[in-house]
């Protein structure tokens, strides 16, 4: 099972560009990653009308496209965590973006004009600021600091 982690901040406080900036920071560690990433946005696949949409639209439970650059499973409804997790292939770290009720450990996105995230589960910060914090507080710009911290923490199975 690989160690889990959250990336947690409000709506525009720059989650998605930390785990951008952390992925090759961690690859140069030797830590294999995959991303998970939780929307309330509508998403569209494919357009209405072309195959899959159509598969879908029959009654299909799943759709799988292939192409030469990859697959998307394509699958209706929300799922739990656990259960995508469980499709991913094995990996040594899955950074989450958004589950923000999961109950896994994360890190916190905390910039100087947004409140903090009331969460027990969140073990480190991540900010353009210098919040009063018992928790490790990190340069929101120093990413190859933030991994040597994660990597520390997939290591002692936090």
């Amino acid at each position: 099972m690989p160690y889990v982690l959250g990336i947690a901040g409000w709506s525009g406080c720059g989650k998605t560009t930390l785990i951008e900036k952390l992925l090759p920071e961690l690859a140069a560690l030797g830590i294999l990653v995959s991303v998970i990433k939780h929307t309330h946005h509508h998403v569209q696949f494919e357009p209405a009308g072309k195959d899959t949409s159509r598969f879908r639209a029959a009654g299909a439970g799943e759709v799988l496209l292939a192409s030469p650059q990859g697959f998307a499973l394509l699958h209706d409804g929300d799922q739990p965590l656990t259960e995508l997790l469980a499709r991913l292939v094995p990996v040594d770290l899955v950074l989450v973006e958004g589950f923000k009720m999961a109950a896994i450990p994360k890190i916190e996105v905390r910039r100087t004009d947004y409140p903090a995230i009331e969460d027990p589960h969140i073990i480190a910060i991540a900010s353009d600021c210098s919040p009063d914090s018992s928790l490790p507080v990190f340069d929101l710009n120093q990413a190859a600091e933030i991994a040597a911290f994660i990597a520390a923490s997939c290591h002692a199975g936090f």
